[in-house]
């Protein structure tokens, strides 16, 4: 089965837990340093895994009021860590020299209005293939629970406008992810892990049904809302308990 990873490396430096005094969880204080670290081979990774072609996409992860960003025009294999970028809520600069990407907007909007720690942008072939022809995902599989049940399409708008960031804002409602018209996909997460696992499963579901759906004379099986939202609820409680 899809499985959404539950503890790797990014996991660590976003949204680290040890113990209080009293032996209850305690969010630990995060090093933006570290932070950054994590960030940057996430959006390696997005160009590693085929996500993303040469600059296109961006990677984001809240650290308390700061949002580390990937800046923009800026090979993912080049940056280092003295090029931390990072914003304030307004989007102020208050990090580095590089200009944050040119869809900070996108990220702001969601940390703004979800409990998100990471964001991943990407333009996925097959997902931003999927965008051009339907309004939502068809519910071929039972991952889609995983994002909050049938992915929705935004409708497009210029990038990096404050349009598309309403746009997507809609499509996300009781969603971690959506796809945005003629353009790609976002997904959120309490770890750049689960971001980025959210982003790749949405991109093979997106596959799927590109693929299913090109056989000629037959027509996908689909999942019903609330077979969604029992896979949904079952996934919550999966993986390993740290």
């Amino acid at each position: 089965m899809a499985e959404e990873r539950q503890s790797t490396a990014g996991e660590a430096a976003v949204g680290d837990k040890g113990e209080s005094p009293h032996g209850g969880p305690e969010r630990r204080a995060e090093d933006p340093a570290r932070v950054w670290e994590a960030l940057v081979a996430t959006a390696r990774r997005t160009v590693a895994d085929g996500l993303v072609v040469g600059t296109s996409g961006n990677v984001s992860a809240r650290v308390g009021d700061l949002v580390l960003v990937t800046p923009t025009g800026v090979p993912y294999d080049r940056l280092t860590p003295d090029d931390i970028t990072g914003v304030d809520l307004t989007g102020r600069q208050v990090l580095g020299t590089l200009v944050p990407t040119s869809e900070l907007p996108l990220h702001l909007a969601v940390y703004r209005t979800t409990g998100a720690r990471a964001v991943v942008h990407t333009h996925a072939v097959h997902a931003t293939a999927v965008s051009t022809l339907v309004p939502e995902l068809p519910a071929v599989h039972y991952m889609a629970g995983a994002l909050g049940g049938t992915v929705r399409v935004a409708p497009y708008a210029t990038y990096g406008t404050e349009e598309l960031a309403e746009n997507m804002l809609r499509a996300l409602a009781g969603r971690s992810g959506c796809l945005l018209r003629n353009h790609g996909t976002v997904t959120y997460g309490d770890t750049l892990d689960q971001a980025y696992d959210r982003t790749a499963q949405l991109e093979w579901m997106c596959r799927l049904w590109l693929t299913a759906s090109s056989v000629p004379g037959l027509t996908p099986s689909l999942l019903t809302e609330a077979q969604l939202a029992e896979a949904g609820a079952r996934l919550k409680g999966y993986g390993q308990r740290r």
